[in-house]
């Protein structure tokens, strides 16, 4: 039974990373190729900024935030990090929470959304993927990449365009893919 989880990264007031959010959990719901997602929004996640005593490698997590937070990422079998760019890389929230946990994340896929202005956010999903390697997981050459974003966004919802529905079945047919060839790595 794979699970999908989609991670919202934004967590600003006004943000448009919720409509975003909202929209690829739409289309993955629709596509079925994950039995479940759990759509994770940071800003209700509210982890603090790194307040256990010890490295999380060691799994020995004081505070119930940090056991919630590892179970929900232990049962997932693939993400989607949906990101704003800020000043030419990704936002410290998205930091926080990988950096939070580290066996949890190892032989798992990624899929980027990013989203932004003329970039789309392109620069802060290429310097992500230097993080989420570290981690031993493996982001999909597929993505979905929103350049001038706003002008998708009506009465607070995401209207997409041919290429973003195109890129993310794209990439969720991708993250299918290699969430079921990492399995036996997961289970090793």
């Amino acid at each position: 039974m794979p699970k999908l989880s989609i991670v919202i990264a934004s967590t600003r007031p006004g943000r448009v990373g919720l409509p975003v959010g909202q929209w690829i959990d739409a289309v993955a719901r629709e596509h079925r190729g994950f039995d479940e997602v759990d759509l994770v929004d940071l800003a209700e996640l509210d982890l603090p900024f790194m307040d256990e005593p010890h490295h999380p490698r060691l799994r020995q997590y004081t505070h119930d935030h940090t056991k919630r937070w590892s179970a929900r990422v232990e049962s997932s079998d693939a993400f989607v990090f949906v990101m704003p760019e800020y000043n030419y890389g990704y936002n410290a929230e998205i930091k926080n929470a990988i950096d939070y946990l580290c066996l949890e994340w190892a032989y798992k896929p990624v899929g980027l959304v990013s989203y932004g202005g003329v970039s789309a956010g392109t620069r802060a999903a290429q310097m992500i993927k230097q993080v989420v390697t570290t981690l031993k997981m493996t982001p999909v050459f597929e993505a979905v990449s929103i350049p001038f974003v706003q002008q998708f966004l009506k009465d607070g919802r995401i209207e997409a365009n041919d290429v973003m529905e195109t890129s993310a079945k794209a990439m969720l047919d991708e993250l299918t893919q290699v969430s079921a060839a990492l399995l036996p790595l997961r289970r090793g």
